[in-house]
């Protein structure tokens, strides 16, 4: 037993050395991706790349450092029998599937935030019917919520009276770990029957946390979208399944906006929108070992709607198998709109049935109103994309289709060792073609 606190330490010491290193290399093999983008923009279309689409919102040599990002010591100690822990039912939460315990998880909440050190804040394994509740931070302890059981929102509408926005938001919240393996359910059918594109309820919201840790979670049937990361620095979304009908409407699983440094990994998505939507203010996301399907498959955008200037840049999808869904990976930008969509890498994928397999749209329009669609001068730049590796099937006749801006041309665009059945339509795109790629436009 005395020999117990060292060899602790010594496991704890070892196994951050080994994170560091084992981040140090991946980092730089996501800088040689890059640079290998580059080479490529270079040798294939003779065009240099202009770097980031927007000035960088953060030092990210800084915010990337592994013990910021992944707050090790946290996630170590919170197996030790020293680290503090509280249950929700501590505060009085019954989790019998009936009783409203919101109130118990807010009061297990302010408790937990307000401790200093690491503290575990445990949800047993139990069914806890949740109504709108917002996790506010900044927290003096380091937390881990620790989710076993199943976390499910109210089905009675009129309980979002006071904020239609969202059903769990964590709240400028640092150094946060939220596990599973437990279930967020947002019950989210009796938003589907009357959707019509009006607005509804998120069902997670991650608002300015940094180093955030989202990992081995089950979330199902959201009003809305599932998991929103809003303005966030340093997170990773690792491990997560994601599942609704794919007839519910705008049910993105993954939605990331205005947030930077983004790992999303060996994570299944299934639902009746995005399976990963990328949108404004978004940089440096990294997305691998996806399953997407059914859904609409990994967007980036919509970008520019109302006239708005919009820019997300160095992202990453490397690793996907995306199965019957209306799009594989996807740029969409409305017209009218300015700034830029840039420095995008879509590797080593694979397409099974999907609609539109690779999609580029500068004149997206999702409205019935076609007065609204008229051609417009200003158009969101889309420069610097490699698709790299690329199989399947398609069930449309075109596999590729390039709809790009005449007033503001696709640049820089890449295909690489991409082999798709059926066709390919394009107009408007600076392109170039690297080994076998099949279709290519005409």
């Amino acid at each position: 037993m005395a020999l117990m606190g060292p060899l602790l330490l010594f496991c704890v010491l070892l196994v951050l050395s080994l994170s560091s290193s084992c981040y140090s290399s991946s980092f730089q093999e996501n800088s040689l991706l890059h640079s290998y983008v580059d080479d490529a923009y270079r040798e294939a279309t003779g065009f240099f790349g202009s770097g980031a689409a927007h000035p960088s919102y953060t030092s990210i040599l800084e915010n990337l450092k592994f013990s910021d990002r992944i707050n090790l010591r946290t996630r170590l100690f919170s197996t030790s029998s020293s680290v503090k822990k509280v249950s929700v039912d501590d505060f009085g939460a019954k989790g019998n599937g009936a009783a409203d315990d919101t109130q118990a998880f807010q009061k297990a909440w302010k408790t937990a935030c307000s401790s200093s050190g690491a503290l575990v804040l445990l949800v047993p394994k139990k069914n806890y019917l949740v109504k709108p509740i917002t996790f506010s931070g900044p927290c003096k302890s380091q937390l881990t919520m620790q989710i076993y059981g199943t976390i499910e929102a109210s089905g009675d509408r009129s309980v979002y009276s006071k904020d239609l926005n969202h059903w769990i938001m964590f709240d400028n919240v640092r150094n946060l770990l939220v596990q599973g393996p437990g279930t967020i359910n947002g019950n989210g059918q009796i938003w589907w029957q009357n959707s019509c594109k009006r607005k509804q309820t998120k069902a997670v919201t991650f608002y300015k946390c940094n180093n955030l840790v989202v990992k081995d979670l089950k979330f199902q049937d959201a009003q809305q979208m599932h998991v929103s990361f809003e303005e966030c620095t340093n997170v990773q979304a690792l491990y997560l399944t994601v599942t609704a009908p794919e007839t519910s409407p705008n049910t993105d699983g993954i939605h990331v906006a205005n947030t930077q440094n983004i790992t999303i990994s060996n994570s299944n998505i299934g639902t009746g929108d995005d399976c990963i939507s990328i949108v404004s203010g978004s940089q440096n996301v990294q997305a691998s070992s996806i399953t997407c399907g059914p859904g609409h498959g990994i967007s980036i955008g919509s970008l520019g709607k109302g006239g708005s200037e919009d820019h997300v840049s160095q992202v990453t999808v490397n690793g996907a198998k995306i199965s019957g869904t209306t799009n594989g990976i996807r740029i969409k930008t409305w017209q009218g709109g300015s700034g830029m969509a840039s420095d995008i890498a879509f590797q080593n994928i694979e397409m099974n049935d999907v609609t539109n397999p690779i999609i580029i749209d500068q004149n997206y329009c999702d409205t019935s109103d076609e007065g609204q669609c008229k051609q417009q001068s200003k158009a969101v730049k889309v420069q610097n994309v490699l698709y790299q590796n690329i199989r399947g099937t398609s069930t449309s006749k075109d596999a590729i289709t390039f709809d790009c801006s005449k007033s503001i041309p696709c640049q820089g665009i890449v295909l690489q060792n991409v082999q798709l059945d059926k066709g390919a339509e394009c107009s408007n795109v600076n392109l170039a073609y690297k080994g076998n790629v099949s279709p290519r436009c005409a």
